[in-house]
């Protein structure tokens, strides 16, 4: 080779080497650059109350002394004390938003592309503990989705008051167009969700999936596994759906009216559904398609079918359920057996009923002894049961409880913020 053909060889390796080089010192200070970025978002401990003090780390592992600490710690007087927050906080901080904003951590962007392009609605039915509110609609905030909260027309004025100052410090997070007043395992409760679906189903045409909570749910997962799950879903719903057990026929077998508050049973026979649809039992929680809400609200069976419902007991373990099953309607299954799914099978909630408790060798438990305590025989999680949770697949788990445990949401969302932070810089790179 000519020296002046090797001279041009030498410099042009030389040159794409350095330009390797610098690609690569690029990367890694993009990197760092969006690692950094990202930091202020960390939850932290100077973010936490008096549960800071508790090892997460061993928590969430199962670590048997750092539950211990959990247990001593929460008995205690001054621990009590200091993790009430009044009702009139909120409604101070909020009077200036942006503050509000950057102090409780709010993302105020999309994590991802993936995320931004695949938005997602949310109903939040919230009657009291604003503090439990305000904490899950932090965990499961993101700007490209929509949030309709529905305040109980029951609930304290100051709740109300509360509630309404925080949502409107967020543009896409709004309060329902119309209240109604909640009743326990009556219609009205149903009417709430309904209510929410029909404002998000106008106020937006981006979102695809449409999820119910209240306010004692907090999510298991970012909002990005939760967007890769639902769209690999392909359009299809994720709730309990199976054949009305025996010991629940009564609830749609009679008559029933609200009578000062409370749901009372008649002795009047209901006639049959509308159009001989097979009615089964499911939860009140449901992760369903656009396409599905857009059938709850259009679709003249399911209308019929709505009205029929309004005077069973509880009928939001049973509408959901029966709807999901009719054919048509996007994302439903056949109401054949074989396509039945039970709430540890579905991805809505993951709840722990009393009489499902007990130890693994017993083939009636369905799951491990609550670690917190009952109300209605449902487990509020204490921060004994976190390394369980995260082991299903579910989105959301019900029921948590500031006043009770907060260490477990404490420890919880401490967990999901950084797993999401972390999502986010590997994407970016």
């Amino acid at each position: 080779m000519q020296p002046l053909k090797r001279g041009c060889v030498q410099f042009l390796l030389k040159l794409s080497v350095g330009l390797v080089s610098l690609g690569t010192f690029y990367l890694v200070r993009q990197r760092t650059d969006r690692t950094l970025g990202y930091r202020w978002l960390e939850y932290t401990e100077d973010d936490g109350g008096p549960e800071k003090a508790c090892n997460c780390s061993g928590i969430l592992q199962g670590e048997q002394e750092a539950l211990q600490q959990v247990k001593l710690l929460t008995i205690t007087r001054d621990f009590q004390k200091n993790i009430q927050i009044p009702d009139e906080y909120y409604i101070y901080e909020t009077q200036d938003c942006r503050k509000f904003k950057l102090k409780r951590k709010y993302l105020p962007f999309p994590l991802s592309k993936e995320e931004e392009d695949f938005p997602l609605a949310y109903s939040m039915v919230i009657h009291h503990k604003v503090q439990n509110f305000e904490r899950l609609l932090r965990a499961i905030y993101a700007p490209q989705n929509i949030y309709c909260v529905h305040v109980d027309k029951k609930a304290k004025p100051s709740v109300t008051a509360a509630i309404q100052a925080i949502t409107s410090c967020f543009p896409n997070v709004f309060l329902v167009s119309q209240a109604v007043e909640v009743v326990y395992a009556g219609w009205p409760r149903v009417q709430a969700d309904l209510n929410c679906m029909a404002d998000l189903y106008s106020a937006s045409k981006k979102w695809k999936y449409f999820i119910n909570l209240c306010g004692q749910d907090f999510p298991l997962k970012t909002n990005l596994e939760m967007v890769r799950m639902l769209r690999s879903m392909r359009g299809s719903n994720s709730l309990e759906s199976e054949t009305v057990p025996a010991d629940k026929k009564w609830r749609i077998s009679y008559v029933h009216e609200i009578i000062n508050g409370d749901v009372k049973t008649t002795k009047t026979l209901k006639n049959p559904a509308p159009f001989n649809l097979p009615i089964k039992s499911g939860g009140a929680y449901i992760v369903v398609s656009r396409g599905f809400v857009r059938s709850v609200l259009e679709d003249t069976r399911i209308e019929m079918l709505i009205n029929w419902f309004k005077d069973t007991y509880s009928p939001d373990e049973f509408l959901w359920a029966t709807i999901q099953r009719i054919p048509g309607v996007p994302g439903s299954k056949w109401p054949n057996r074989k396509y039945d799914q039970t709430d540890i099978n579905a991805l809505a909630r993951l709840v722990k009923w009393e009489n499902h408790e007990g130890s693994q060798d017993s083939e009636s438990a369905v799951y491990p002894k609550c670690q917190g305590n009952h109300v209605r025989a449902v487990c509020v999680y204490g921060a004994g049961d976190l390394q369980w949770l995260l082991e299903h697949l579910h989105l959301f788990a019900n029921k948590f409880d500031t006043e009770t445990d907060p260490v477990a949401i404490y420890c919880l969302e401490k967990y999901l913020r950084h797993k999401a932070l972390a999502e986010a810089v590997g994407e970016s790179v």
